[in-house]
């Protein structure tokens, strides 16, 4: 007999599920359910499950597993995370993100502790039991009518069965309150022109296995849903056909969730839930903003000098996601088509690439990022941007570069370098905060940064000022050195100017030069591609991108 685990106050939860393989779009959907729901007047929190045994995403590589995205909090979570805030047009929680290396970690703690009394603790029902309190802690802290549930992996795997059957236990306990949905793929194989289905019934047939079937299938291929796979699909895979919704490939994942809407989607989940609400669809702040990216025609050319790059015969563009998104929300609004260029700066480096080639750009950005590999091209693409007066935007370790090529070629320090780099440097512009040195002699990497929002206050008559427009403003960070106090006013004497402090005004936030001196050269310590949303999109990649434009046009 299930434990009852409080009472039931009418919460709903969706759980997202992916079948035949990994990549096909549960992410998207999930965030797309979100943003329909809360169209229709609900309050919903998106969860994301990473099976994986890292307790974060902090310490994985992103050529292998995308950007890591930063919560207010701290957190280091999974890129999913970020799309959530982007469709939700708001910040979520620590307690909306969870891994398999969380999990265990909980129970391994509170059995060390005796929190289970000397019980005999297992997987099944301790470690399921964990993740079910996980999931209405969630859904508490976010005080929501509904919850969305991403589970990753693909059906089949081992690393996610727990996670699986946590969401059959939650069914089986409220099955009015517990909804399945399927995200699956139908191939089309070019030489048989016919779309199949039979990989979607083996994946419904793998859920079965696991005591769960879907009550919805999100049929994603690079071509629509006919009816007759609706029928096929509906007869094989006990699901009505109603409920099987088309999801082909699109231009831009911003249309999804109005496609799902052309479906009817939010009526068929309300009904499906039980969900009564008054108010009709509200979607149009997002369909002007998708309108604006399909109409969007004169070009804007940024260039993305970065060195995560190395994935054999393909680009990575997934290690900078955030920054991409930032770049097309102020492009959209700004009525601009961006056109990105990946420009690895091991190539600069080795003087493969010349860097007269960078003069084809409107702008130039440099995003975070760690380590020695590329950096001195980047430095030379940095300085190229500021001598040429090509609109730069610096991200993170763009900023320190920033910081280190001026005090290189203008403050008259040659010996200038971060200590990231070369520990022994003549002239550390760029250190190692001094709260870092103890953790990383301890090797202690996983969730360790300077991690998270912290305010900034900004000076007046500054690029920074001007473009967000207040006093003090609040940035999430990811990041362990900083620029030396030692050398800022040798650097402010130079023209370099930090528009942007901590408000105790020991840590530099933001450096830049005047507009008299250059269009637009600017670096931020922190990230603000992890704040830019397509319905407000982020004050400073506004400006950069603005000044690109200026400069497109000459």
């Amino acid at each position: 007999m299930v434990a009852r685990r409080g009472p039931r106050n009418g919460h709903k939860y969706i759980f997202v599920f992916g079948g035949v393989m990994s990549g096909v779009g549960k992410g998207i959907s999930t965030a797309s359910i979100g943003k329909i729901l809360a169209g229709r007047g609900l309050t919903v929190n998106l969860v994301k499950i990473d099976p994986y045994l890292n307790v974060d995403a902090g310490t994985m590589n992103p050529t292998e597993h995308g950007e890591v995205f930063v919560l207010d909090s701290g957190l280091e979570t999974d890129q999913d995370m970020g799309n959530y805030e982007r469709f939700l047009n708001r910040d979520l929680g620590p307690e909306d993100y969870m891994t398999s290396g969380m999990v265990y970690k909980a129970v391994i703690e509170r059995e060390r502790n005796l929190g289970y009394h000397g019980k005999f603790v297992e997987a099944i029902p301790h470690v399921r039991d964990e993740i079910i309190e996980r999931l209405r802690s969630s859904a508490k802290m976010a005080a929501s009518d509904v919850t969305v549930v991403e589970v990753g992996g693909t059906l089949g795997d081992f690393s996610n069965a727990l996670f699986i059957d946590a969401a059959r236990v939650m069914h089986l306990e409220s099955p009015a309150d517990v909804l399945f949905v399927m995200v699956s793929y139908l191939p089309v194989p070019y030489t048989i022109g016919e779309m199949k289905t039979k990989p979607t019934q083996n994946a419904v047939r793998q859920l079965n296995s696991y005591g769960v079937q879907p009550d919805i299938i999100m049929a994603r291929s690079t071509h629509p849903l006919d009816q007759k796979r609706k029928e096929k699909l509906a007869i094989w895979c006990n699901v009505q056909a109603d409920h099987i919704i088309s999801a082909p490939d699109v231009d831009s994942i911003y249309d999804v969730p109005l496609n799902f809407e052309r479906d009817k989607l939010s009526d068929i989940l309300l009904k499906a839930l039980g969900k009564r609400v008054k108010q009709t669809s509200d979607l149009g702040e997002w369909k002007s903003f998708a309108d604006k990216a399909h109409h969007a025609q004169k070009p804007v050319k940024i260039g993305i000098v970065g060195k995560y790059f190395d994935t054999g015969d393909f680009v990575l563009s997934d290690a900078y996601l955030s920054v991409i998104e930032a770049i097309k929300f102020s492009a959209y609004h700004e009525g601009h088509k961006p056109e990105i260029a990946w420009i690895n700066a091991k190539d600069i480096e080795s003087g493969k690439l010349p860097l007269e080639s960078l003069n084809d750009y409107d702008g130039i950005l440099v995003p975070g990022g760690f380590g020695e590999s590329g950096i001195e091209g980047k430095i030379k693409a940095i300085q190229f941007a500021r001598e040429n007066k090509i609109p730069y935007f610096g991200l993170c370790y763009g900023m320190q570069l920033l910081t280190v090529e001026y005090a290189r070629h203008v403050a008259g320090i040659p010996g200038a370098h971060t200590t990231e780099i070369d520990p022994k440097a003549k002239d550390p512009v760029i250190m190692i905060l001094p709260e870092q040195i103890e953790k990383l002699a301890k090797k202690d990497y996983g969730g360790s940064m300077r991690l998270g929002a912290y305010p900034c206050k900004l000076e007046e008559g500054t690029i920074a000022r001007e473009a967000y427009g207040e006093k003090t403003i609040s940035e999430r960070h990811r990041h362990r050195y900083e620029v030396n106090p030692e050398y800022v006013s040798r650097l402010e004497e130079a023209g370099l100017v930090f528009s942007g402090r901590s408000p105790s005004g020991k840590l530099m936030e933001i450096a830049e030069l005047p507009k008299s001196v250059h269009p637009f050269m600017l670096g931020t310590q922190f990230h603000p591609e992890l704040k830019a949303r397509p319905l407000s999109p982020h004050p400073l990649f506004t400006a950069f991108v603005k000044a690109a434009i200026v400069r497109g046009k000459k």
